[in-house]
């Protein structure tokens, strides 16, 4: 299912990146899936994708700062899903020693923790290492989703160097996206979406 496709099915209301790429999530993963949110932050989304894998699948969850992991563990456990994710405290870009498996879909949210220290950041050097790990680590037809947070130092410079990168893919073997809330004031956050082909 292309990534156009699901963003006609059934969705509602352009709200935000966030409620997009929830929207696609949603949409996109099937019970016994194994995907990677490869910035676990506060544990939203690896939540999330914990639900949605069900008791077949796995959540591979990287995060640099221990206290991101501490977080979404305890998410996690108030919901009784710990068994359904892998946390791994190390940057993303170590992705490649930590999982063997294909993965179906891997997401992104670029930037600091919300509610943490904001000069701990995603840096562009190994945001892009990360990525190409993930991209072959994909099935065909499996989706990367990469958020970009720009209103913080050092974000725009990411962004930009995230999308050089993906405009370079090979067309025949990868699909690119960009969702850009054009209209929206306070540097609104840019979403890329890629299918593996």
């Amino acid at each position: 299912m292309g990534i156009a496709v699901v963003i006609v099915m059934g969705y509602r209301y352009l709200k935000n990146s966030v409620a997009l790429t929830r929207n696609i999530i949603s949409h996109f993963v099937k019970e016994g899936y194994i995907v990677a949110d490869c910035t676990v932050g506060n544990g939203h989304d690896t939540l999330l994708l914990a639900r949605m894998v069900g008791k077949g699948g796995r959540v591979y969850g990287f995060d640099i700062q221990s206290v991101a992991i501490d977080r979404t563990q305890n998410k996690l456990m108030e919901h009784g899903l710990e068994q359904r994710v892998i946390l791994i405290n190390s940057g993303h870009e170590n992705i490649g020693k930590h999982v063997e498996d294909r993965l179906h879909l891997a997401i992104y949210n670029l930037g600091y923790l919300p509610g943490g220290d904001k000069k701990i950041t995603t840096i562009p050097d190994t945001t892009l290492e990360s990525i190409a790990q993930t991209l072959t680590l994909l099935y065909n037809n499996g989706l990367l989703l990469v958020t970009c947070y720009t209103g913080h130092e050092g974000g725009e410079i990411e962004r930009q160097r995230v999308e050089e990168y993906l405009m370079s893919l090979d067309q025949k073997r990868f699909n690119v996206l960009r969702f850009d809330f054009i209209n929206q004031r306070n540097n609104p956050p840019v979403l890329y979406g890629v299918e593996k082909l």
